[in-house]
Formats: structure tokens, sequence, C-alpha cells
């Protein structure tokens, strides 16, 4: 089983071939006639037996088998598109937020899951931690960013994801406070 793996195309490679399809598609898409619809057509309904195909093959899966198909970056994309992912959106978004909590905590701030409302996706996001203060060049807007990419991606089926945007509590020393009644 080794030496398949080693004929499998890599991720880079993916990407490009998923490109190009769009591309091809895009103009087949614009070009009129018969000729044009029957292939979109085909196009469809391969697309429809291979997502029928790739339920066959969930359905047979154990949990762990299930499990480790789901997790494969393409695999997971085509379960989704095929509305036949095992895990429910919101599973899937909270683990994107999970994944990109270490990267966000390197840039002074943090990202905790906090649910979904209808098709709307909610994180806690809190910026500017660190000492940073506004000399940051905008970096709370691009982990948001982030965030919001990563859980889309993770769950398309989610429209929109919130940011409840908190900022870290001020630095207040303890030598400048006053108990009541002190002089």
């Amino acid at each position: 089983m080794a030496e398949a793996v080693g004929t499998r195309l890599a991720d880079p490679d993916v990407e490009a071939r998923l490109a190009r399809l769009d591309q091809a598609l895009e103009t087949l898409e614009s070009a009129p006639g018969p000729t044009t619809r029957s292939a979109t057509e085909a196009v469809a309904l391969l697309t429809e037996v291979y997502g029928e195909a790739l339920a066959r093959v969930l359905d047979a899966a154990d949990e762990q088998l299930a499990e480790r198909l789901a997790d494969d970056e393409l695999l997971g994309h085509l379960l989704v598109l095929h509305d036949i992912h095992p895990e429910p959106p919101e599973r899937r978004a909270a683990r994107a937020v999970e994944r990109l909590r270490p990267a966000v905590q390197e840039r002074g701030g943090d990202v905790e899951w906090a649910g979904v409302e209808g098709q709307v996706a909610r994180v806690r996001l809190t910026t500017g931690g660190g000492g940073c203060g506004s000399g940051c060049g905008g970096g709370g807007s691009e982990v948001g960013d982030a965030v919001t990419a990563a859980v889309l991606a993770a769950a398309p089926e989610l429209t929109t994801v919130e940011s409840l945007t908190e900022k870290p509590p001020a630095f207040v020393p303890l030598t400048t406070l006053r108990h009541r009644g002190a002089p």
C-alpha cells in the first residue's frame, strides 16, 4: 500500500488541477449552444455518480475509517460537496478554530469557538494582546479574516462568521490603585 501513496498527487498538484478545472468549466459555461449544454450535463451527472460512489464508501466504512476520510482535506471537501460529511458543520468549524488557536496566540491574541446560531458561526476573538498597542498595523483584522476563511472552508454550509471581538484589559499597575479611605 505504501507504493500507492507515492503515486498520489501532492496537495499543491491537486490545487493546481482544481484551479484548472474551474477555468475549464468557466470557459465551457461561457460558450453557447447545445454542445455546451450536453457537456455541462455530463459533468453534473458524473459528479452525481461519483458522489453516490463516495457515499457508498462512507456507508461501508467503520467509524475509524470514516473519521480518517473526513479528516483528509480533499476528501472532507468532497464529503461536504455531496452533503454526506459524517460530522455536523458546527463540529468541523470548532475544530478549525482550535487548529488556528496556537497561531492566533503567537500573535498576542486568542480565539475560542462560541457556537452556531442559525447559519452564523460565532467565535470569541481577542486581539492586540502582548503589549502590542495600536502599533500592530491591523493584525486583528488579518487574524479575523484568517479565522473566517478557516471556518467557512471547514463548514461552507455556514453563511458567515461573527467575531465577538474582545480587547484585553488594560494593564493597571497595583501601585496606582488606592483603597477607600487611603490617603
